[in-house]
């Protein structure tokens, strides 16, 4: 019986690493390559839309008005900025309330969009720590799930906007189909946004207490109320490249897109036709870029 035992017990001699690999075993919770963590996210899409959409439905359910509230805020949020930037402080650039208007609206329904994913995403993780440790997931399905969260939240406001666009004498037209590679871009730049800060969050909770401020100096910085040009303009120790510098930032570019799409005049035509490859540069960077460099802490996430 002692003879029988002995001979099955694995040779002492033999590296652990060694004897796991021979009889397929591996670490539990252990990266993946990086197709097979594509392969394993593509397998659970229909979990990553489904928690995105439950996400959006549980975010106003306290409230009386309900979801109405998705597009409610972000359209006071333009009014108080109507009042203050555009009557108060004239940072309309000499445009009529016609073109100013859907401007601000516009500006404000996009920038949200990528604020509200950036601070989803740094939450995605600490604010998920029962799901991440008790099943076993790619956890990038989080800060994709609460981007695609924002999308559906955008497309909600588009209604609003589209109505605010025809109210004051922007007729469809063609160049609204530009919207939609606009948006696609600007929800590749978010997750990859999304991504690196749920990482950094994930490590650091109390990042999430300060992206506010950051968001909000980067919103001022982003010609969400004003026009950006305008402003570098009126400043004569200004030079150009200053101005070409807070245009080529990724918030202004994904903006200017979609006024570009949507708005006719003045402001249409000075956008120029180097924001596109912008708006691309930023998706391809960021967007593969923070995927790489959340997949690589994959091993961490939910462990502290």
């Amino acid at each position: 019986m002692s003879d029988t035992t002995h001979e099955s017990a694995p040779p002492r001699d033999v590296p652990l690493a060694e004897l796991a690999a021979r009889h397929g075993l591996s670490v539990s919770g252990a990266r993946p390559s990086l197709p097979d963590y594509v392969r394993q996210l593509w397998g659970r899409r229909h979990f990553i839309v489904a928690f995105s959409q439950a996400k959006l439905t549980a975010q106003y359910s306290q409230a009386k008005l309900g979801q109405i509230w998705q597009v409610l805020t972000p359209l006071l949020n333009a009014l108080v900025y109507f009042l203050i930037f555009g009557l108060l402080l004239g940072g309309r650039g000499g445009m009529s309330n016609e073109e100013y208007i859907p401007f601000l609206v516009t500006g404000v329904f996009v920038f949200t969009f990528t604020q509200a994913s950036v601070l989803a995403g740094v939450k995605s993780i600490p604010g998920n720590l029962g799901l991440v440790r008790a099943l076993h997931f790619p956890r990038a399905a989080l800060p994709i799930s609460f981007s695609l969260q924002q999308l559906q939240q955008l497309l909600y406001s588009m209604v609003v906007l589209v109505a605010v666009a025809v109210g004051f004498g922007h007729l469809p037209s063609f160049a609204w189909l530009l919207v939609l590679p606009a948006l696609a871009l600007q929800l590749a730049f978010n997750i990859g946004l999304a991504m690196i800060f749920a990482r950094l969050g994930s490590g650091t909770p109390d990042l999430a207490q300060l992206m506010p401020f950051v968001l909000r100096t980067w919103m001022y910085a982003s010609g969400v109320m004003f026009p950006l040009r305008h402003m570098v303009e009126e400043r004569a120790n200004w030079p150009d490249w200053v101005a070409d510098i807070l245009e080529a930032n990724p918030a202004a570019v994904y903006m200017d897109l979609i006024r570009y799409a949507l708005i006719d005049g003045d402001y249409h035509n000075s956008i120029p036709g180097t924001t596109w490859l912008f708006a691309l540069g930023w998706a391809a960077v960021i967007g593969i870029g923070g995927f790489v460099y959340f997949w690589k802490a994959e091993e961490q996430y939910g462990r502290g």
